[in-house]
Order: structure tokens, then C-alpha cells, then sequence
């Protein structure tokens, strides 16, 4: 991990005393009309997370949650025949809107896994690094060429063992330069409207921050941000291997894992890079921070704790998704997981901590675009709790698609719900 990485990130707040400001007032809800389902493994009838789901011909889509479920909100006088899914080693599926209601619902979709992948498919290069390399090389050709503004939801939940102790929420604005300079330096992201939850319990009070927040739609874009990940002159921290081939959106994928090959004064990073057989370009990253030496791991996520407190790192995991439109690949999904235990010098239990942040790009402009204004953007080191309001409703998000909750989820808003009152 670069150290112009570890200093940038956002901060998020674990747990803090409530007190947030009142956040912009909202826009007029647009009429729509909700189509929801449910996508299943047509094998083994699973339910399948992290599925896209989107409106062919239109920058509109959403993904499943943990329970295999969707909904998407579309806009009433839109023509909108079928939806899109795909998903990571299965066949893409499309969905017939025909003859159903306006608002449509109980959907179940199938998807049938990708089983005639290619056995002869050659290394590019004859080496996976050379396959790196050459992809880096690309990416001024496989990304936008000029600024995007993505529409994007993007939620944060705190669990302290297996209870929720926090849920936050917020659809935000996504400013991104041109891919070709690989720097994240002029992006920026500015809060449209949010919400949280938080647990009133003293015992749940932990004032600790660690690296997070809305900015990590920024930071871990590892193809914008040169700095994130792989870049051409950190090529040689890491060894690569080729692994099996899979298919995403009906594509065939390079699969190239790495991990560290040298020891350096910062931790880095071990996973696998998706790389599209015929663009060569980056299509998705599932990666983690080497925590085998612990104060490295502290060093590159951990902001403030209080004094006397021990902080343990367990898991540092991302997930960053790309998805091929209009015949450049456009950043679509991210996920960071943070796992840690704290304890109390001269007591016996410590406790576990899960942070999970996860962002979809559920819509995306390219034309006649003006940056986000410095003072309206999301700072690097405001905290997120700050700046959305407690508001919770049903009908809160009005037109803005989301990433539907999972029922724990829901559980846990109702009993923070409760403690509110």
C-alpha cells in the first residue's frame, strides 16, 4: 500500500455521540413505478449475492443484496421491455417486463452457471505480469476518455460481534476526471441526502476511527487511482500467477492472482485482478491487506483510538467491479470489509468489530458536466456520521434506486429504531 493512499482516505467514525446537522433538502420525488425479485443459482437454487441489475439501453442498475434480492425504481413513460443481469461465472439473463403491472413484484430470476469456459486459453505474453503490464498500458483506451458524474448508493453498517450497532446510508454524487492521468486528485463526491441509525447503548460507545467513508468510491478505484493498487512502478512488490479462467458478463476473464514479494516499510496487498480476454481491460478486483505484521495493518487504517485501548486487526478485504457499456469499461460496484477486535489493557474479553462499506453505481452522465464545487464535496477528513441526518422512513428515497436491505438488516433498523424513541 502507497503511503499517498494510506494518508488520503476519508475518515469513518466507528461510534460517536449523536448530533448530526440537518443535510440539503430533498428533491421532488419523480413518478415511478418498482420492479422487485429475487435472483437464484439454477443449479442448486441458492440465492446469489452482488448480481447487476440493470435497464438495457440506459446507464440505470442496481445489484442484489446478501438475500439474492433487487428492486429498481424506473422512471413512469420510460419504455422499458426487459432488465439485464449478470453475474461473475454465470449466463447473462434477460427478464421480460411485458404484460406486468406497473409495479411489479416477486420476480424470481434463474441464472445458469458458465460451464464451457475455455481450456486452451493462452497467456497473454506467456507471463501474467507481462498480462498486467499490458493492461495498465490499455487503460487510457478501455475507460472514459472524459468526465463521468455517477449517481451512486453507497451504505455503511458497524456490528459489534454479531448485533448492529449502526447503519448509515446515503445516495451521493460522484465526480470522475478522464482515466488516462490514473489520478484521483480533481475527483470528488458530494452527499446528496443520507440517513443513519445508531445504538444508544453506553457499552456500544467506541470513539475509534479507521479509514472509510463515501471518499472510497474515490481511493479504490484502483484503475483511476494509481495509487491504490497495482500501478506500473509498484510492479515488481508482487509475484503473479495465472489461475482458472471465468466469465463475467458473458465475457471471458484472465484471473491473475499476486501477492507480496518484498517486505516494505507499509503493508501491501495479496488477491486476484479480473482482466478481460479481449480489451485487456480490468473488469474486477478482490483483494486484502497483508496483516501478518500487525502494526503495518494499524498503521494503514487506523486514525485514533483512546489511549489504553488495544486494537487488533483481523481482515482488511475489498471488492471493486467494473462493468463493459457503451464500449468503455465504467467502475459499477465496491465493498470494504473491516474486521477487528479491542480490548482494554488489564481486562480479561475483548470485543469484534465488523465495518462494512459497500457503493453501486446505480446511474451515470457524461456530457455538458461541471465538477463538484470544493465546498459542497465530501472531505477527506470530515466523518460521514456528521453530515446525514437520523430522518427513517419508508418512503425515504423516494425515486433513488438503492441496494435493497437484507432482512438482519431490517431487523436491526427496527430495534436501533426503538432505542431512538
Amino acid at each position: 500500500m502507497k503511503k499517498q493512499f494510506i494518508n488520503t482516505v476519508g475518515l469513518l467514525l466507528i461510534l460517536l455521540m449523536i448530533g448530526a446537522t440537518q443535510l440539503l433538502a430533498q428533491n421532488d420525488a419523480m413518478e415511478y413505478y418498482t420492479v422487485t425479485g429475487v435472483v437464484k443459482n439454477k443449479d442448486n437454487k441458492k440465492k446469489l449475492e452482488n448480481v447487476n441489475v440493470s435497464i438495457p439501453g440506459t446507464n440505470l442498475g442496481t445489484v442484489t443484496n446478501a438475500d439474492g434480492v433487487f428492486s429498481l425504481k424506473i422512471k413512469k413513460g420510460l419504455e422499458v421491455q426487459e432488465l439485464a443481469v449478470s453475474h461473475i461465472g454465470f449466463m447473462n439473463a434477460r427478464v421480460s417486463l411485458r404484460g406486468l403491472s406497473s409495479d411489479t413484484s416477486d420476480l424470481i430470476v434463474w441464472m445458469a452457471p458458465y460451464t464451457n469456459l475455455l481450456n486452451e486459453i493462452i497467456v497473454y505474453g506467456n507471463t501474467p505480469r507481462t498480462l498486467v503490464t499490458e493492461a495498465l498500458k490499455k487503460i487510457p483506451d478501455n475507460y472514459p476518455a472524459n468526465p463521468n458524474m455517477l449517481t451512486s448508493f453507497y451504505r455503511e453498517t458497524v456490528q459489534k460481534g454479531k448485533r448492529y450497532i449502526s447503519v448509515s446510508e446515503a445516495v451521493i454524487d460522484v465526480y470522475k476526471t478522464a482515466y488516462k492521468e490514473r489520478s484521483a486528485d480533481n475527483d470528488r463526491v458530494k452527499i446528496e441526502k443520507g440517513r443513519r441509525l445508531l445504538s444508544q447503548k453506553l457499552s456500544d460507545t467506541l470513539a475509534v476511527k479507521v479509514v472509510g467513508g463515501p471518499n472510497l468510491s474515490i481511493y479504490l478505484d484502483f484503475v483511476k487511482n494509481g495509487d491504490a493498487l497495482i500501478s506500473a512502478e509498484n510492479l515488481d512488490n508482487y509475484e503473479y500467477t495465472m489461475e482458472d479462467p471465468v466469465s463475467i458478463d458473458n465475457r471471458m476473464q484472465y484471473v491473475v492472482s499476486f501477492r507480496p514479494r518484498v517486505t516494505l516499510l507499509y503493508a501491501l496487498f495479496y488477491g486476484k485482478l479480473y482482466i478481460d480476454r479481449e480489451t485487456l481491460s480490468f473488469t474486477r478486483a478482490e483483494y486484502s491487506l497483508d496483516i501478518a505484521n500487525k502494526e503495518k495493518a494499524i498503521q494503514a487504517i487506523l486514525r485514533k483510538k483512546p489511549l489504553g485501548l488495544r486494537f487488533k486487526p483481523q481482515e482488511i478485504s475489498y471488492l471493486v467491479s467494473y462493468k463493459n457499456q457503451d464500449d468503455k469499461t465504467h467502475l459499477n460496484y465496491i465493498r470494504s470489509t473491516i474486521r477487528f477486535k479491542c480490548d482494554w489493557k488489564k481486562r480479561l474479553f475483548s470485543s469484534g468489530y465488523t465495518v462494512f462499506s459497500e457503493m453501486v453505481v446505480t446511474d451515470r452522465k457524461a456530457n455538458n458536466l461541471a465538477s463538484i464545487p470544493y465546498k459542497n464535496a465530501f472531505k477527506e477528513k470530515e466523518v460521514f456520521y456528521d453530515i446525514v441526518n437520523e430522518y427513517w422512513n419508508e418512503d425515504f428515497w423516494k425515486a433513488y434506486n438503492i441496494i435493497e436491505p437484507t432482512e438482519s438488516l431490517e431487523h436491526a433498523v427496527i430495534k436501533l429504531k426503538k432505542q431512538s424513541n
